[in-house]
């Protein structure tokens, strides 16, 4: 008996240890996140009130983050609907602060780009004369004519771009002082890049350029205002050929067959709940239904969500590529973007659309469950597995109360459905490539960010995969087919607003929370477990 107090001791020895550590770690995260706050306000006052500004917006975003992990290490648990409360105030606060900020800001910067383009332009004539004079070659005969005519080249040589010289000289004849001021030709592929000086605002700029080039050459041609490697504006024009290739038969044969696959591993799925195989009990296939049925539907109103916005903004998508996974039902699928997107808000918009409809009903229909559960219900689950999820955790322990305390609970085949949904949903919004996530993200922040988050979760997903092999699976599928980013906009410049970049950091922040697991001491102080205490939220 002796014997047995001592095992209880030990164990609850290690339990404290354990929470006193993690609430430690949180309490010097949280320390750590001041620090940065404090150390971004004094760089933040020489600015002025811009730079004020914008430090508050870094302030509302981090805010609820330190009041939900601060009050944790203190012991006191935050009930989830506070916790969205916050970031629904956070939010708000943040698109008026970034409001704000565009008013304040858009007068500095029209005259900083003004003064910029001036000293540019300048330095830019004299080093070409100093290049050619030390050369010796005529610079009269070489450089580009103040009226943008064709420059002359020394001995009459052709310029180098695969471009016809007659279109060559008609796209440049579109540039003018008052849009883009081109200086310099570079051959692309099998188009060209003007580098030059960007003279009016990116929106009205590239209209106007892509309607002249379309009154001069037709549908032969597009044009994209993008940010060139040196971080400054350039034009790029490619001939129509280079557009995104529509779906040919083959692939949309595939893409039925991958459907058909994938409700078959949706409905193998349902049966795993249910502890048999329907290949081997074919019999008992209606019994998968109440799983496999509603996951397929979330997965189609995913993809419906994507169609819908794009039909809104004349794109056309690819027929989608569902993807079986036994251990899921299904990772989602894959849809290309066929058309040329106007600007990175469609691009937004079209990624956010899928998750944010997929993603919803999968809550939706995980509440359901959690309120439909009870003794009664047919599926009995270790209460366990409700520590892999922090979302799913923290959700079944506000919903159904103590009852989470006990070995096994009895949840509803919906809950299932929920979770599943919202995983699948997750690992779509994680920040790498052509997946929903990487395209939310270089919308809102570019394609070199989006570049360096593709390679952080990338390596993320490694890590995950020596404790899961989901993980794995889905590591090989974004390496080999969605690892690249979207292909550029026409009008790379102008950035979403700031609406749309706090939806983005809600959806990424969402992700996080249904794919981090809750560690043993953070179940327990949430009150999850069979020796968890009861705790009372707030």
């Amino acid at each position: 008996m002796g014997d047995v107090y001592l095992v209880a001791d030990a164990h609850n020895q290690t339990f404290k240890m354990a929470m006193a550590a993690e609430n430690l770690t949180t309490l010097v995260l949280s320390l750590v996140a001041l620090g940065t706050l404090i150390w971004g306000y004094a760089r933040s006052r020489p600015y002025g009130r811009m730079g004020l500004l914008a430090w508050l917006q870094s302030v509302v975003l981090m805010l609820p983050w330190l009041m939900f992990f601060g009050l944790f290490a203190l012991g006191i648990y935050v009930s989830f609907v506070v916790v969205i409360l916050l970031f629904v105030a956070a939010t708000g606060i943040y698109i008026y602060l970034g409001k704000q900020l565009r008013e304040a800001g858009q007068s500095e910067q029209i005259r900083q780009r003004l003064e910029k383009t001036f000293r540019e332009e300048e330095a830019a004539k004299e080093a070409h004369k100093d290049a050619h004079a030390a050369m010796g070659i005529d610079v009269d005969a070489t450089r580009e004519s103040e009226d943008g005519s064709e420059p002359r080249m020394p001995l009459d040589e052709p310029l180098p771009t695969p471009i016809p010289p007659e279109d060559l000289q008609t796209v440049k004849g579109i540039f003018g002082i008052d849009t883009f001021f081109a200086t310099e030709t570079i051959p692309y592929q099998q188009g060209a890049i003007f580098k030059g000086n960007l003279r009016g605002e990116p929106i009205e700029t590239q209209a106007k350029l892509a309607s002249s080039l379309a009154e001069q050459v037709g549908d032969r041609y597009r044009l994209y205002l993008i940010n060139g490697p040196e971080d400054k504006p350039v034009v790029v024009v490619l001939p129509a050929s280079a557009d995104p290739v529509a779906t040919s038969t083959p692939q949309k044969i595939l893409s039925v067959i991958l459907l058909v696959a994938t409700t078959v591993t949706a409905l193998e799925r349902g049966g795993l709940q249910y502890n048999f195989d329907v290949f081997a009990e074919p019999n008992r296939w209606t019994e998968t239904l109440a799983i496999g049925l509603p996951l397929m539907l979330i997965m189609l109103a995913h993809e419906l969500g994507h169609w819908f916005i794009a039909k809104r903004y004349d794109v056309k998508l690819a027929w989608p590529f569902f993807l079986p996974a036994w251990q899921l039902g299904s990772f989602g699928a894959l849809t290309r973007i066929e058309s040329i997107l106007p600007n990175r808000t469609v691009l937004f918009d079209i990624a956010f659309a899928g998750p944010a409809v997929g993603g919803l009903m999968s809550l939706v229909t995980l509440l359901v469950g959690l309120f439909l559960s009870g003794e009664t219900s047919t599926l009995p689950l270790p209460v366990d597995v409700l520590e892999g999820s922090m979302l799913v955790g923290v959700l079944s322990r506000t919903i159904l109360g103590n009852s989470v305390q006990a070995a096994v609970v009895n949840i509803h085949p919906l809950v299932v459905v929920g979770w599943l949904g919202l995983v699948i949903t997750a690992l779509n919004i994680l920040p790498a490539g052509q997946l929903d996530g990487g395209r939310m993200v270089q919308a809102i922040y570019g394609r070199k960010l989006a570049n360096r988050t593709s390679v952080i979760s990338l390596i993320a997903l490694a890590v995950v995969s020596l404790a899961n092999p989901v993980a794995l699976y889905w590591a090989v599928l974004v390496l080999f087919l969605q690892r690249q980013p979207e292909r550029p906009s026409q009008n790379e410049l102008t950035e979403p607003d700031d609406t749309r970049a706090a939806l983005c950091l809600l959806a990424l922040f969402l992700m996080l929370t249904v794919l981090l697991p809750l560690s043993p001491s953070l179940a327990g102080q949430l009150g999850i477990g069979v020796d968890a205490p009861s705790l009372l939220p707030l």
